[in-house]
């Protein structure tokens, strides 16, 4: 996996708070709260990343989304399933870790991407396009 080396921090815990909605990562005795609107916008999926830069698809009206399932993937990672029904991003030790520490700042970029885009944080997402996408 990209990134994931034997020095990236693996969560010692991992709660989710479905009335907060925040998944809490515990390292050691370090504990970051991620709101599931962020960890939801920032997937790593194809579905939002897209396969290059420039591809990737802005994620709105995620505001409410909350986390309904945490499968483990092998070793070195999370499948978040969300109730908006996405499940397909893959959230690798390093990526968990990413968003747990640069929060702030990734907030700040998303919330100047939608600015750009003109759109705010609870803008309904347009209907998928059928066809042309990827499996």
């Amino acid at each position: 996996m990209s990134g994931l080396t034997s020095t990236t921090p693996i969560p010692t815990g991992v709660v989710v708070h479905s009335k907060s909605r925040v998944l809490e990562l515990q390292y050691g005795g370090e504990s970051y709260r991620v709101p599931f609107e962020l960890l939801r916008v920032y997937s790593p999926s194809a579905e939002v990343q897209g396969h290059g830069p420039g591809q990737e698809t802005l994620q709105t009206g995620k505001r409410e989304v909350t986390i309904i399932g945490i499968d483990p993937v092998g070793h070195y990672a999370l499948q978040l399933n969300f109730s908006d029904g996405h499940n397909t991003g893959i959230y690798s030790w390093d990526i968990l870790h990413n968003l747990a520490t640069r929060q702030d700042q990734l907030w700040r970029e998303y919330l100047a991407k939608l600015e750009a885009a003109g759109v705010d944080r609870d803008t309904p997402m347009a209907a998928k396009p059928t066809g042309g996408h990827c499996h």
